[in-house]
């Protein structure tokens, strides 16, 4: 039996690989800590499964507008004009299964087969699968640690070639936790401007940003950029709503018609019940992700200094998501083969940089109890002395 390519081409996850293997591991009794999980150790607030399981009790259990519910998308509307000064009309809103699927459903929306997508590396895995499954090609654009592992508008615009469709933006980033300044979002649009270039930013962490670094959002730098730019977010972050599977875009009208079609035929409408929660998230007590965010921030700095003080490493202090990028290259090993003896040998999870396009990192997550933390980094300091 003959498989299509666009499935054969992928790769698989390995940040789901690694977790799965820990997973197994601690079913066996073994103590392991886990740095791969990209998810908060925090649960759902309650106010927002209570309106979850009201709709459920009242029967708000069938289809709904492809695109989302009325009340959810005014809702999403409103939010982005308060929090990121984005005009967005409902009909420009889209909801969807996860800020994943909104991102593959504006990839397919826009890329046609042979078109270009330039990728920031480090980048999250999934964007250059993604754009493969579209027909696209991804460009990869490795940024440097001295540069915050951020692109700057030079390296974008040496990057492009008359192929070139579309940027991908990811700040705060995943895995890097990189924070892009306005200046710097701002160069970027402009080269993207002049060439008529669109941008899908992917916001999923925004609300988790340290210090007083401020998130901006790619489409409200201009109207030039308002025009060209596909804004991406969703719940699973900020609200520890991960299971739920909701996101959610803002774009220009026809790119927003385009992907309602696309969605329309392929998922239709996300759960209906858990829109309401999803509608109760924006709408009620914003405390629980202050909250989340303040104890991140915790783990965030005993982390980076624990890291810091271990000779041969390197890290450059995330700004946003929950995520610390180590640069292993002083020790000797691949990523792949250091994340492999560190699980089986010292019990500590992590996810190697391989899978996010530099071999010479691993990822950290801190989305775990400073407990945890702790004692994982003893074990990971005990490992590179063995090095």
């Amino acid at each position: 039996m003959e498989l299509a390519n666009r499935a054969t081409i992928l790769t698989p996850s390995l940040t789901l690989s690694i977790d799965s293997k820990a997973k197994a591991m601690k079913a066996e009794g073994i103590d392991v800590c886990g740095f791969g999980a990209g998810e908060p150790d925090f649960d759902t607030p309650e106010h927002i499964k209570a309106a979850a399981a009201a709709a459920l009790e009242g029967g708000f259990t069938k289809y709904t507008p492809s695109s989302g519910t009325p009340e959810l998308r005014q809702a999403i509307a409103d939010k982005f004009q308060a929090d990121n000064q984005l005009g967005y009309k409902p009909s420009q809103i889209i909801v969807s299964n996860g800020a994943k699927h909104s991102c593959y459903n504006a990839i397919l929306a826009t890329v046609q087969p042979g078109d270009e997508v330039i990728i920031p590396a480090p980048y999250w895995l999934s964007y250059p699968e993604m754009v493969r499954l579209a027909g696209g090609e991804p460009v990869f654009v490795q940024t440097k640690e001295e540069n915050g592992w951020k692109m700057t508008a030079e390296e974008f615009q040496d990057a492009m070639t008359p192929r070139t469709k579309l940027v991908i933006i990811n700040s705060p980033g995943n895995p890097t936790g990189a924070v892009y300044t306005r200046e710097e979002l701002q160069a970027i649009v402009d080269v993207a401007v002049d060439e008529e270039i669109l941008i899908l930013s992917d916001e999923i962490y925004e609300k988790l940003v340290y210090d007083d670094v401020q998130h901006v959002s790619v489409a409200s730098l201009s109207s030039a950029a308002y025009d060209l730019t596909i804004t991406v977010n969703g719940f699973s972050k900020a609200y520890a709503m991960t299971g739920w599977r909701l996101g959610y875009l803002g774009a220009p009208e026809a790119i927003a018609k385009a992907i309602d079609a696309v969605q329309s035929h392929s998922t239709s409408n996300p759960c209906s019940f858990a829109q309401k929660g999803a509608y109760a998230a924006l709408k009620g007590d914003q405390q629980p992700v202050a909250d989340m965010r303040d104890e991140f921030d915790l783990r965030r700095n005993y982390m980076v200094n624990r890291l810091a003080s271990i000779p041969r490493i390197s890290v450059v202090k995330p700004e946003g998501a929950f995520y610390v990028l180590v640069n292993i290259g002083q020790l000797g090993l691949s990523s792949t083969n250091f994340a492999d003896r560190l699980l089986s040998k010292h019990h500590v999870a992590v996810v190697p940089g391989v899978a996010f396009g530099n071999d010479q990192t691993v990822r950290l997550s801190y989305a775990t109890s400073l407990d945890i933390i702790k004692k994982g980094l003893d074990r990971f300091e005990e490992f590179t002395k063995t090095l």
